[in-house]
């Protein structure tokens, strides 16, 4: 390791030569304190926690995002053309230490600013709720400065009714094989609109399991989010017309449940606080929801019910999140120092960018998997012209390429902190494992070994 740690101390020395630190320091510093300043926010716990998370994190994370592309880049590159590298490959070092030693070097300098732009924030936040008044004190205590776990509704299992309503449709005409596979993803896309409808004067049950947290659960609060669109009124995202909506939860027929009617908004989330101590003998949490109104309301299955639970403090999750930031500030070290492995800075950094792009366009991906191709669609005509071999390439690489991006994509930290949800210890080592050595690794790999098959001697420093 004492190669490996030699090359970190002169990755740090550059990097200080290349006054970016210093520059990158004060620009973190002033960022991060002044934009709170200048963005307002609705005087509410949550508003004030997302404009400092969501902007400042997100400033700091982008900013040293850039940076690190830049200087992961030019550490290797600028050695190489002004053949400073010679002077450490001719000594008893295998170049694979080189690599690593500076990649090493990016990564305590990216953990050093992160700390201190993390801290920054976080004093900032506490700062802050200082001015808030009781209530939203309250409420920053118990729905924002938490690490809130999530639980929603089992899966609905829809086989066995799509299969009944299937035989009898086959019972009263012929399809063909093809039509077949349509009718039961029709069938199974009804039952599924009719169970998240909960018309006139009719009940809407969530039975969700909790008994895995049954005791960590003893005396605590749970929050209930959901979310509801009601389809016989003409509703807008700045619709404000409010429901009186009817919930119990608790067991059914049971003198402990806890009941109450609420006036509530269509297209938006709402949370409402329950009493602790109302799981049934099984560990589950029944909600139940009346509808009493002259409307059709409809939940949906994915976020239309959501419990919500204390699981722990808001430092160790806003460290958590930190860690997996850290982890992308890894993966784009590696990419720039693959690229400058074989390029010269100028092209090497727009290299690194151009992937960086690339990874980010899952959208163009997409479009380019469900049209087959880069050909596209003929506009005038609406067919699909004869695919072409490049056509037929650009499907496999760009359904690769979007599988390992959404790996990396997979994580959002700063959303979960800004919601007060849990960033648990399996989503840092799921961020590890994937972000940094399997996504991480393969440039790793790939700009090891393009730098150790380089010939640096060239007075071009290897260009050719």
């Amino acid at each position: 390791m004492k190669p490996i740690l030699a090359i970190t101390k002169l990755t740090l020395k550059a990097a200080f030569r290349f006054r970016i630190v210093a520059l990158l320091s004060l620009f973190l510093v002033v960022t991060v304190t002044t934009l709170p300043l200048l963005i307002k926010d609705d005087g509410t716990a949550r508003g004030f926690v997302q404009i400092l998370l969501a902007y400042s994190l997100g400033l700091t994370i982008t900013t040293l995002g850039l940076s690190t592309l830049w200087l992961s880049c030019g550490i290797l590159a600028r050695d190489i053309e002004d053949c400073r590298i010679q002077l450490v490959v001719v000594k008893p070092v295998a170049r694979w230490k080189v690599w690593l030693g500076k990649w090493l070097g990016i990564l305590v300098l990216n953990a050093m600013l992160l700390a201190a732009s993390g801290l920054v924030i976080y004093g900032l936040l506490e700062y802050r709720s200082t001015n808030l008044n009781e209530d939203q004190k309250f409420v920053l205590e118990n729905e924002v400065f938490v690490a809130r776990g999530s639980a929603k509704e089992p899966p609905l299992d829809l086989t066995q009714a799509v299969e009944e309503i299937y035989q009898d449709r086959m019972k009263q005409s012929s399809l063909m094989e093809v039509d077949r596979a349509l009718l039961k993803q029709q069938i199974h896309e009804m039952l599924k609109h009719e169970f998240q409808l909960v018309p006139q004067n009719m009940m809407r049950l969530w039975d969700i399991p909790l008994g895995v947290n049954r005791a960590d659960l003893k005396d605590k609060p749970l929050y209930l989010r959901t979310k509801f669109i009601a389809m016989s009124h003409k509703t807008t995202f700045d619709d404000i017309r409010s429901f009186p909506m009817f919930w119990e939860v608790g067991p059914e027929n049971s003198p402990q449940s806890w009941r109450v009617i609420m006036l509530m908004t269509p297209n938006v989330f709402h949370e409402i606080e329950v009493p602790p101590n109302l799981l049934d003998e099984k560990g589950n949490l029944q909600i139940r929801f009346f509808n009493n109104q002259d409307d059709t309301f409809y939940f949906d299955m994915n976020d239309g019910m959501e419990v919500l639970y204390r699981q722990g403090g808001f430092l160790a999750n806003y460290l958590k999140g930190l860690l997996i930031l850290f982890c992308w500030l890894a993966l784009l070290a590696a990419i720039g120092l693959s690229a400058s492995s074989f390029l010269s800075f100028p092209v090497a950094s727009f290299f690194a960018v151009s992937v960086l792009i690339l990874g980010l366009s899952t959208g163009t991906m997409s479009q380019v998997i469900e049209e087959g191709g880069i050909s596209g669609v003929d506009h005038e005509t609406g067919r699909i012209g004869e695919r072409k071999t490049i056509d037929h390439v650009s499907v496999v690489f760009f359904k690769g390429l979007k599988e390992l991006t959404e790996v990396v994509l997979d994580f959002s930290p700063v959303e979960l902190l800004s919601e007060g949800r849990t960033v648990t210890w399996w989503m840092v080592c799921k961020a590890v494992g994937q972000v940094v050595i399997l996504v991480g690794g393969i440039f790793v790999a790939f700009g090891i070994y393009c730098f150790s098959r380089r010939e640096l001697a060239l007075p071009t420093g290897g260009q050719g």
